[in-house]
């Protein structure tokens, strides 16, 4: 599906510009340049080079991640066909274009800070043919006020809300925003995916758990909201939660498809940026070698790659 993740700072007055993307991009908040947490962006905005880092790594978890995804989507508890969803942060489209999929009568307002993200996303809904059913909105969702997001009947949140200055706030804006009866689901990931054997690399085995202790340690301060429980938060905001369910991903490498080698580079490149500060010379001279495209040991040409994550979804109804 965080996404130290670049962290915008927010705008006085925010950038709200349905269908068009802005051309503009805000700062970036420290904790969010080494974690993605998931793939989906949290509404909240990169630049530069580390913007097209992540927009590479929201993409390949989308390919990659495309069946779990699809399972969660298939499992809400709706009534109906909703007609129109938002999808808050939602990067580069990966739960937008699967809800689309899943609901082929919907239309979808996707809402995120990222211009890059969006542009992305429009380019991807046009290569499907669902351009018409998508909606760009750009802003902040920290900003005071959100423009007019429609009277969705589903509203969707994937690995958005834990980035949140006041995620009690934006639950309660959510509340307000789906139409009564209407499910608002929360999807929020158990960090980065792992793809190492754990007895891997054989010069620092067990690497990749040490790198993830890391990242806690250091996020634990940082995105204080990572890893809530999202139900009493929910119910005291109004809602009702009717499910609570986690979703385990286990691909091998015979599942994992052409793609692993290239989201297992991306995403352990950007592990090394969170966790560098605190690994042994040995182990960061391991994970290097992992990360090395020319080398021997690059992670390209690891024939034992899997993919191993977690997404908790939590599906709470406005009655």
């Amino acid at each position: 599906m965080d996404h130290a993740h670049p962290r915008p700072t927010h705008p006085t007055h925010p950038s709200a510009q349905p269908d068009r993307p802005a051309h503009s991009d805000h700062g970036t908040r420290p904790e969010h340049a080494a974690h993605h947490d998931h793939p989906q962006g949290a509404g909240h905005d990169t630049t530069g080079h580390d913007s097209a880092d992540h927009a590479e790594i929201l993409d390949l978890d989308a390919e990659v991640l495309d069946a779990p995804l699809a399972t969660i989507t298939a499992g809400l508890p709706l009534t109906s066909a909703p007609r129109h969803i938002v999808d808050l942060g939602c990067g580069t489209g990966a739960g937008t274009l699967a809800l689309l999929r899943r609901f082929p009568g919907a239309e979808v307002t996707a809402v995120d800070s990222s211009a890059a993200h969006l542009r992305r996303l429009r380019e991807k809904a046009e290569a499907q043919g669902a351009a018409d059913r998508v909606r760009l909105v750009r802003t902040d969702l920290d900003a005071r006020t959100w423009p007019g997001l429609g009277a969705p009947e589903l509203v969707w949140a994937s690995a958005s809300l834990h980035h949140m200055a006041d995620p009690a706030d934006t639950l309660r804006r959510v509340h307000d925003l789906v139409v009564p009866g209407g499910l608002f689901a929360v999807v929020e990931l158990d960090g980065f995916p792992r793809f190492l054997p754990g007895d891997a690399p054989a010069e620092a085995p067990g690497l990749e758990d040490r790198c993830h202790a890391a990242l806690d340690r250091r996020h634990a301060g940082q995105v204080p909201h990572r890893g809530a429980d999202w139900g009493p938060l929910l119910e005291a905001a109004g809602f009702t939660v009717e499910d609570r369910r986690t979703v385990a991903v286990a691909l091998g490498p015979e599942d994992a498809g052409p793609a692993v080698g290239r989201y297992a580079l991306a995403s352990l490149r950007r592990v090394r940026e969170g966790a560098a500060h605190a690994l042994s010379v040995t182990d960061l001279t391991a994970l290097d070698r992992l990360l090395d495209t020319d080398g021997p040991h690059s992670v390209l040409r690891r024939g034992d790659l899997a993919v191993r994550t977690e997404r908790t979804v939590w599906a709470a109804r406005r009655t």
